[in-house]
């Protein structure tokens, strides 16, 4: 069974920039997190937005909301900052036919001890599941 990831940016997909001495949103991190974590099954992978949730607008919700429901796959985890997720869970809410899953981390998927290698792989396993 296929599952379809979606990525939106967030801490998950963070990097820093020495010279910048900031955090930008960088490529999407969920490929080499399911590496990391040993899940081993039939993924894809698309990136929708690259931006901190606390940036989100309606348009962005709107856009994730509508690539959800035309998707072909039942089974999506949505990458996405922890900030503002709810908000988007609540657009996602009554959508039908679809298992779908939200994760994110507290701190980048780069760094050694980040969360998200266990975050992604628990959403990815409960969407194959569910």
């Amino acid at each position: 069974m296929k599952i379809m990831i979606y990525t939106t940016g967030g801490t998950i997909d963070k990097v820093y920039f020495d010279q910048k001495s900031e955090y930008q949103i960088g490529d999407p991190q969920a490929s080499g997190l399911l590496e990391r974590a040993n899940v081993v099954l039939d993924y894809e992978v698309e990136s929708l937005i690259k931006k901190d949730s606390l940036d989100f607008t309606d348009e962005d919700r709107e856009l994730i909301r509508k690539t959800v429901e035309s998707a072909p796959l039942e089974r999506i985890v949505i990458t996405h900052g922890t900030d503002t997720m709810i908000d988007t869970a609540k657009l996602l809410a009554n959508i039908s036919g679809k298992t779908i899953v939200m994760t994110g981390s507290m701190y980048p998927a780069q760094f050694r001890d980040s969360d998200a290698v266990f975050n992604i792989g628990s959403a990815v396993t409960a969407a194959q599941v569910l």
